[in-house]
């Protein structure tokens, strides 16, 4: 189909309703426009001069509210922009990917929900578990003012054996990059797996604190920001953050 027999949906939809074309936007990326019967949410797509456009009974053209996305990341990938070889974890942000489990607090997945999504509380790379992306610019303060006093958990895999008196020194007195660092929480979870409650410093020092007292990471997976768990929540998938879920 040529663009010379084609018209943009807002265009069309903006003339069908004599509104604004900003008024168009929003109709249709809230999902209340349908196209032939199927619900199209980019307003730039093109459409033929013969197709049907319908608005939903009712709608209102209103901006689609803000969502925050948790998701769970694999070993491997940066929250932020991609890089070399390493791919961004927004990439995994897509319908596809929503956790089956998961009842969303959106009827509809929209489009929108994936645009400018920010990133925040970062772990690192080689590390797994939950990450935070947010539009809502609330959400996006809370993390960061708050971002010290969010008490993250986290379980790491180590090899190695632990120095004597390496359990107390990993609770209180350790040194990273010439800084004292807050207390922890650090308990075994297991013969090789230890389970990390900190506050005030970011999952990054873990390494070097194990490294401290004889310990190798060969893993590091965040199961918690806050009160907000990744509990179940499969890897590579993600799900919304619920009205009623506080960080």
């Amino acid at each position: 189909m040529s663009q010379t027999e084609s018209v943009r949906l807002s265009k069309r939809l903006a003339e069908q309703q004599n509104c604004s074309r900003r008024e168009a936007e929003l109709y249709i990326e809230a999902g209340h426009v349908q196209v032939d019967g199927q619900v199209v949410l980019v307003p730039g797509t093109h459409i033929g001069i013969g197709q049907q456009v319908r608005l939903a009974p009712g709608a209102k053209p209103e901006p689609v509210p803000p969502v925050t996305l948790l998701l769970h990341k694999p070993a491997g990938y940066t929250q932020g922009d991609a890089y070399g070889r390493v791919p961004s974890a927004r990439s995994l942000l897509t319908e596809k990917n929503l956790a089956a489990y998961d009842a969303p607090a959106p009827v509809r997945v929209l489009e929108h929900h994936f645009a400018g999504q920010l990133a925040y509380l970062p772990i690192p790379v080689p590390g797994s578990g939950l990450v935070i992306y947010t539009q809502d610019p609330r959400i996006a303060r809370k993390l960061e003012e708050d971002a010290y006093a969010l008490e993250q958990e986290i379980v790491v895999g180590v090899k190695g054996k632990i120095a004597e008196g390496g359990l107390q020194r990993l609770c209180h007195g350790l040194i990273a990059d010439r800084q004292p660092l807050p207390p922890a929480k650090v308990s075994w979870q297991n013969e090789d797996h230890l389970r990390f409650a900190i506050k005030g410093f970011w999952p990054d020092k873990i390494e070097a604190m194990c490294a401290a007292v004889g310990l190798q990471v060969v893993s590091l997976r965040r199961l918690r920001v806050g009160r907000v768990s990744m509990a179940k929540l499969p890897q590579g998938q993600w799900r919304y953050l619920l009205p009623w879920e506080k960080f």
